[in-house]
């Protein structure tokens, strides 16, 4: 190791999801996965009784997936 620190970058889950719900509109996607991500930013823009569960399913995949580069 030399030294160097990851860089770390933190998004915003609506912006995320937003931008990628724009992105599916834009294009006109039909797939499973626009279906997904405009769900996902639908959770987590109304902050419904569904919020906590999803969040935390979110987060758990963000971690795992941080994990994997260790």
């Amino acid at each position: 190791m030399t030294g160097r620190l990851p860089m770390i970058l933190n998004i915003s889950a609506v912006l995320l999801f937003g931008a990628a719900s724009a992105l599916a509109v834009k294009t006109k996607s039909a797939g499973g996965g626009a279906a997904i991500v405009l769900f996902l930013f639908g959770f987590f823009a109304a902050g419904t009784g569904a919020y906590e569960p999803i969040h935390n399913l979110v987060q758990a995949s963000a971690d795992a997936l941080s994990a994997l580069d260790n």
